[in-house]
């Protein structure tokens, strides 16, 4: 009788100790796919903070080259009064070369 028994007991601990086993590496596998969620959640977060930055950027860029262009064409506007005042005259081609350089 003691051996029957020995080999329920031992059955039985052999089947705890692997359920156990499996709960530790289920356990393992969801806070690991869970870490990985989080971190994908934090690259996508990243990404589309980045993108605002740079369409920012761009903005910010186009408006500097309206300014640039405006104070381009107010410099010729300058140097044509100038010039008349001073008696000379420039021709309009030559105003629009200036504007393009």
């Amino acid at each position: 009788m003691p051996r029957p028994w020995f080999l329920v007991f031992l059955v039985l601990l052999i089947v705890f100790t692997s359920q156990l086993e499996w709960k530790e590496q289920l356990g393992e596998d969801v806070e690991a796919t869970s870490r990985i969620s989080r971190n994908e959640k934090m690259g996508f977060k990243r990404e589309a903070v980045k993108e605002k930055i740079m369409l920012s950027q761009e903005k910010r860029i186009q408006k500097l080259n309206l300014l640039v262009k405006n104070l381009q064409e107010q410099l010729i506007l300058c140097k044509g009064e100038n010039s008349v005042v001073n008696g000379t005259t420039i021709p309009l081609s030559d105003r629009s070369n200036e504007l393009e350089q």
